[in-house]
């Protein structure tokens, strides 16, 4: 999925469920990326990440 604007897709997820930082930046609660899994998988320039959540519940990112 390419964002030729190179700005955030903010389509992708309701924006009555993400909030802005002070600094402008988006903020989404990682329940709603992750629903009732412990994994997702995110597209960068073509290629796939893995984000999980650990055993102890912190966020592990790989490529």
């Amino acid at each position: 999925m390419k964002n030729p604007s190179n700005q955030p897709n903010s389509g992708l997820l309701s924006t009555a469920t993400a909030s802005e930082t002070p600094q402008g930046r988006q903020r989404f609660d990682s329940r709603l990326l992750f629903g009732t899994q412990n994994e997702i998988v995110i597209e960068h320039k073509g290629d796939e990440y893995r984000l999980r959540i650990t055993s102890n519940g912190k966020l592990i990112l790989t490529k």
